[in-house]
């Protein structure tokens, strides 16, 4: 892996700085400073969450657990790191820095985060200082100015060959684990235990993994965010809902699958149109497709998915227009992904700034934007058997077209997520997480 990340990442470095000057000298700027930042403190506690690294920090440097260091950018000169190597036998302390990038770097050591300040461009200089409002570091309070931000974001959605090959790697990691999750269900194993086999198959801790897995059996598959993990398995294991990602460096991938047990065929079919499906949305992620309408187009899709399988007797556009849909897939198709689960920009009008609105009747879309090469996001269908929006929809006039027999039938088993990271190229699309499974 360090043969290949080498290169790359020396080209990388470069587009940084290109973009670095551009939007230094769009703010006014003559140096960017980029804070790792520090570890939260807990309320009422001497304890801190688990630290996570700014991502403006984690897009220069494959450094994450480097709490207090700094990266200074003055364009013309070579970049800086400060690094925070304090005297403590509480912690382990950061090794010294080593790897593919440090001769890209002037590199300097400190101790304390005083004397790392103390190194930083001065406060009557003009400074773009990027990081967290808090826990603010005196002499160095972040300022983020928002047309520094606004140009970097719009950039970042246009991932370099070096950062690609980092969200491979943990697409790699993530179907490793998923596959070893798969088979803990199989087993019949609890909630509790699946979550340990996929940590084992991934080796990465909770506090490693871009976001909180969910791991869901049975009806938990209906709640969107199930993070609770029963400890006892269920009595019978009918259904199982994944979605849980791992990190490489930094960059972060996001996989959800969905499982039926061994002869509970009628899921199982309707899994199979879901997946179907969703193969079809991540084929249209290419330039110039506009992201809502391949997420409405989802709607109507998934729709006929309903009437297939019974669900509903309404048509696919009567189902999109009452909102009958948003009663089953109630969330959007996916995101942006990359240095941030959820990454940066999903709704930027352009490199200045602005918001493109979400279709009306969708507010949980997290992308509106046209794709365009380079770019990263998810798809990821869904549909729940929810009880809270089932009854919502009992009480609407849209309700004699329902089967609700065939909806009784189908709440035991929760529902169905199948997300798949892809790649917009020049050309077809590169889907991350089938090629990672395609390996195993």
């Amino acid at each position: 892996m360090h043969d290949l990340l080498a290169p790359l990442y020396a080209q990388h470095l470069t587009t940084l700085r290109a973009r670095a000057d551009k939007a230094l000298a769009l703010g006014g700027f003559d140096h960017l400073v980029i804070a790792a930042s520090m570890p939260l403190r807990k309320y009422l506690d001497d304890q801190d969450y688990p630290f996570v690294a700014n991502p403006h920090f984690r897009h220069w440097l494959p450094l994450t657990d480097t709490p207090g260091s700094w990266i200074v950018y003055t364009p013309g000169h070579k970049p800086k790191l400060i690094f925070l190597q304090p005297k403590d036998y509480w912690h382990v302390v950061p090794e010294a820095p080593h790897g593919y990038w440090v001769d890209h770097f002037d590199i300097e050591i400190v101790r304390n985060a005083t004397d790392a300040v103390a190194l930083l461009p001065g406060a009557d200089t003009r400074r773009a200082i990027i990081g967290p409002e808090c826990p603010a570091v005196p002499g160095a309070e972040a300022n983020n100015p928002q047309v520094v931000l606004d140009y970097l974001h719009w950039h970042r959605s246009y991932k370099t060959p070096y950062e690609l090959a980092l969200v491979r790697e943990a697409s790699r990691i993530g179907a490793r684990a998923h596959t070893a999750a798969e088979q803990a269900f199989r087993a019949g194993e609890s909630e509790f235990d699946i979550h340990m086999a996929y940590l084992a198959a991934a080796r990465q801790i909770d506090a490693e993994l871009p976001y909180a897995s969910i791991v869901a059996l049975n009806e938990h598959g209906a709640v969107l965010h199930y993070t609770h993990f029963d400890r006892k398995a269920p009595l019978q294991n009918r259904s199982f809902l994944i979605d849980a990602g791992a990190s490489a460096s930094g960059y972060a991938s996001d996989i959800t699958r969905t499982y039926a047990a061994y002869g509970h065929s009628e899921f199982q079919a309707l899994i199979d149109s879901v997946d179907a499906a969703q193969q079809a949305f991540a084929a249209k992620v290419r330039a110039g497709q506009s992201y809502p309408e391949l997420h409405i187009h989802a709607h109507h899709v998934l729709a006929n998915v309903l009437r297939e399988h019974g669900v509903i007797r309404m048509s696919a556009e009567s189902a999109v227009a009452s909102g009958v849909t948003s009663t089953f897939f109630p969330h959007g198709l996916g995101h942006p992904i990359g240095l941030q689960v959820h990454d940066v920009a999903g709704f930027q009008a352009s490199e200045s700034g602005g918001t493109i609105a979400r279709p009306q009747g969708h507010p949980y879309l997290r992308m509106t934007r046209v794709l365009e090469p380079g770019m990263v996001v998810t798809i990821e269908p869904g549909l729940y058997f929810i009880d809270m929006l089932l009854d919502e929809l009992r009480a609407k006039p849209e309700a004699r077209d329902i089967d609700w027999a065939k909806v009784d039938s189908f709440r035991p088993y929760g529902g169905i997520r199948i997300e798949d990271d892809v790649v917009c190229t020049d050309g077809a699309p590169e889907n991350l997480t089938r090629d990672a499974f395609a390996r195993i």
